[in-house]
């Protein structure tokens, strides 16, 4: 398994499926490839399951539904670990964690990030689906702290992901589940723990939003993501997971802490390997602010995010994708393809043309 798990790194490969019947696959630049040829018995992918789990929890292997859990190996990589069950048997998906932590400028990310991080206090949220970079932003983000400034930085992890070392700032990492009982427990825990950055993996119920606003609201930078795919739709979702009668506070709550919004997408690159991230960025500016404030001018977010280029950083998507396109990074079809508006983006690049 370990040459597998090295060939699979050196390829580049994000992550590897293992499933009992079919053979290693990995995915390398957004697509899935097998790895091998032998397909796995249930026994073998068992055997392999039993490796990754921490020796605490082996014995209950037989009754797991759905683990999480991190694995490294030296030589080879640190793994965020999901085992789960299909048709009876036991499959696995392990994300590739890199050893070093990504610098923003390595990530090709806007120099804008960097301000958003030395914020002193509020909310900022990195949004987009499953697999889009979130994770690899934040620890580039928490990175940036890190090198730049003294603080203390608590974070909430589900697995821990990347492995922070303390350069000028302190750097507590609690595992869900290890460290603390869950991320609202952590994130309530974490205020009595003298922190000036707060990093909430993943939020996910109305009890550890609301932590979260008022923690950033009592004078904390607070991290968090989501899995919306713009500005609007993260406000909205926020907003929707309140009772009725406490959403109008909800977006006072809101209006006075939402620092920034950022939201990924990964596209593969035109010439060589690898992917990179196009993002849209929402700097909360005071008419953002009034636009989150009253529900009927939400929908104006969107122009207000591509009228901020040139004055705060804020950039749509679509904007991005012109500058990856014009860049030559990425290839027409994929950037149209990605594209808030695809009919408006092709009208654009012909326009320029």
């Amino acid at each position: 398994m370990i040459e597998i798990l090295k060939a699979a790194v050196q390829r580049g490969a994000s992550d590897l499926h293992i499933k009992a019947g079919d053979v290693f696959r990995a995915r390398v630049n957004g697509e899935l490839v097998p790895l091998t040829k032998q397909r796995l018995s249930p026994d073998q992918t068992r055997q392999i399951a039993l490796q990754l789990i921490p020796p605490w929890d082996r014995d209950r292997i037989d009754q797991l539904l759905d683990y999480d859990c991190s694995w490294g190996a030296p030589g080879v990589g640190r793994f965020r670990v999901n085992i789960l069950r299909q048709r009876g048997s036991i499959m696995i998906v392990m994300r590739v964690i890199p050893f070093e932590i990504p610098t923003l400028d390595s990530l090709g990310l806007p120099p804008v990030l960097a301000r958003i991080a030395e914020a002193e206090r509020g909310l900022v949220l990195v949004t987009g689906v499953t697999g889009s970079g979130k994770s690899t932003t934040l620890a580039a983000m928490i990175g940036h702290i890190n090198a730049t400034r003294r603080r203390h930085i608590i974070t909430l992890e589900n697995p821990i992901e990347f492995l922070h070392r303390d350069v000028n700032s302190s750097i507590t990492q609690r595992e869900i589940g290890t460290d603390t009982e869950s991320f609202s427990g952590g994130l309530r825990a974490a205020l009595r723990e003298d922190p000036d950055v707060i990093l909430v993996g993943e939020m996910r119920d109305t009890e550890t939003i609301d932590t979260a606003i008022k923690a950033a609201e009592t004078g904390h930078l607070v991290f968090s993501t989501l899995h919306t795919q713009n500005a609007v739709q993260t406000i909205s979702r926020i907003v929707a997971v309140f009772p009725p009668q406490e959403q109008e506070m909800v977006r006072v709550r809101l209006s006075e802490t939402l620092v920034a919004i950022v939201s990924q997408r990964l596209l593969p690159r035109k010439v060589g390997h690898g992917r990179v991230a196009a993002c849209e960025i929402m700097i909360a500016t005071a008419t953002i602010r009034d636009a989150i404030l009253d529900p009927t001018k939400t929908n104006e977010i969107f122009d207000l995010i591509a009228d901020g280029r040139e004055q705060y950083g804020s950039q749509t998507f679509d904007q991005h994708l012109m500058d990856l396109l014009a860049e030559g990074t990425v290839e027409y079809e994929t950037a149209k393809a990605a594209a808030t508006n695809p009919s408006d983006f092709e009208l654009k690049v012909k326009t320029l043309a």
